[in-house]
């Protein structure tokens, strides 16, 4: 029976060897490991999987094709439904969504649907195998405001309806958050990224970088001065957030989002490289999401002591599970219902320590965790160099005030529909620009609804 075969283990760097490198954790599967893996799918006839996917994949199709060895047919029918299979195979929360749903899960371990996304997108980056449909030009202009996950993903569906499509970055590289948020070890930028945005060019969507939109251009000069039907906002959400306590001007204290883009974008990790990066001998991350296990591993990989402190327990740990033992795999310390109360600095004015309080958890908030609570007189310091914050982001106020009749609400989060539609007539956003800071396919399925929507629209003028 296919749902006896054990779950095939994905092949990984040693964690010793790892924590000195900025080279790929997970190696992935070969061709062997992922048809032995594919060969464990049952193939449901209502298969929960698919209704789990933000973006809804065949997922038992093109697990069937790679049991059958036939890797074209199946990168064919992912390419159906999304643009950026080796991304998603790698950073997307499988454990939440598709994986969690899969049957095999009930009384065994699920099939590992990620890391054969992630085979299969590989497969077709090292074979050309781009997937594409034929496009007939439809004379009408589309505008994409950054090129993050949401706004490739809307970017790739408007040019496979026939749209011209052009995306704005404000930044010099392509790839928004996939390129400046998230470490090299676990999305290589110029072997996947890189490749996987070139396979857009190769359908008609055109690029152009160092683009403020707010600042270089206006919203409303693209729709009323340079001929675009439409515009979809995917600018995400870059604007970091901070405790309020004493301290948080110090030298030392930064940001994940300054952390992480100095890493990963301006590569400080590398030697040939001249962009600083400071991590003493001792760095604290606050917060507990992936964003902060992503500046953790990273302060670890560039020498420094590393230290998460939370102030929920483990259980409530929204990082993904991986993310969190690949990190205690590496010597990453967890110090849980833990909350910092003031950041200590020296004469200097450079960060010596964090006050800290002990929590313990009380009864559960809107989110459904248990809300901490601070434990009187359980005071104690942490000797550090360094404090990351990492308590995530909100967008940036930039469009809105720049912008004739697009409204934002109390977190400066764009409103918009379940379809994308903003309050400025034929102005659409998706993504993190919308709901805050999420996940990279959760943004993709948002900018996929959009790209239907603005054809709808369009359509209807």
């Amino acid at each position: 029976m296919a749902n006896k075969i054990p779950r095939v283990s994905v092949r990984e760097q040693e964690p010793a060897i790892r924590a000195t490198n900025f080279e790929e954790v997970c190696y992935g599967y070969n061709s062997e490991e992922a048809q032995l893996e594919a060969s464990r799918c049952l193939n449901c006839k209502n298969p929960r999987c698919v209704a789990a996917c933000p973006v809804n994949i065949n997922i038992p199709a093109f697990i069937n094709k790679i049991a059958e060895g036939d890797y074209a047919a199946a990168s064919a029918i992912i390419a159906e439904d999304s643009s950026l299979p080796s991304i998603c195979g790698r950073v997307c929360p499988q454990e939440n969504q598709c994986e969690g749903s899969c049957i095999l899960g009930i009384k065994s371990e699920p099939v590992a649907i990620g890391k054969l996304e992630r085979f299969v997108g590989d497969w077709s980056l090292e074979n050309e195998c781009k997937g594409c449909v034929s496009v007939t030009a439809n004379g009408h202009k589309v505008a994409v405001i950054g090129s993050g996950p949401s706004g490739l993903a809307c970017a790739s569906d408007l040019a496979k309806m026939g749209y011209d499509v052009t995306v704005f970055e404000a930044l010099h590289k392509l790839g928004g958050v996939l390129v400046y948020g998230i470490p090299e070890f676990r999305l290589p930028k110029e072997k996947i990224v890189a490749r996987e945005i070139d396979n857009l060019r190769k359908l008609g969507v055109k690029f152009e970088t160092d683009v403020v939109v707010g600042r270089t251009i206006t919203i409303d000069n693209l729709m009323d001065k340079e001929g675009f039907d439409a515009v979809f906002i995917g600018s995400g959400a870059g604007l970091p957030r901070f405790m309020g306590i004493d301290g948080e001007n110090l030298n030392g204290v930064v940001s994940a989002n300054e952390f992480l883009t100095r890493a990963n974008l301006m590569r400080a990790f590398d030697n040939e490289y001249d962009t600083p990066i400071y991590v003493g001998k001792k760095v604290v991350v606050v917060g507990g999401g992936n964003v902060a296990m992503d500046a953790v591993r990273t302060a670890k990989r560039l020498g420094a002591e590393s230290i998460i402190v939370y102030r929920r327990s483990e259980a409530e740990l929204p990082a993904r599970r991986e993310e969190v033992h690949h990190a205690k795999e590496e010597g990453i310390e967890f110090r849980m219902l833990t909350n910092p109360t003031a950041i200590l600095g020296d004469e200097k004015g450079w960060v010596k320590g964090l006050r800290c309080v002990e929590m313990e958890l009380g009864e559960p908030d809107e989110s459904g965790r248990r809300s901490p609570i601070e434990k009187q007189g359980s005071d104690f310091e942490v000797e550090c160099d360094v404090v990351i914050m990492a308590l995530g982001t909100s967008p940036n106020p930039l469009l809105k005030r720049t912008t004739k009749g697009l409204e934002t609400n109390r977190r400066g989060c764009i409103i918009a529909t379940e379809e994308g539609a903003t309050t400025r007539k034929g102005v659409f956003a998706g993504g993190d620009a919308v709901t805050g800071a999420a996940t990279v396919i959760l943004a993709m399925g948002a900018g996929r609804k959009a790209a239907k929507a603005i054809d709808e629209y369009i359509k209807s003028k």
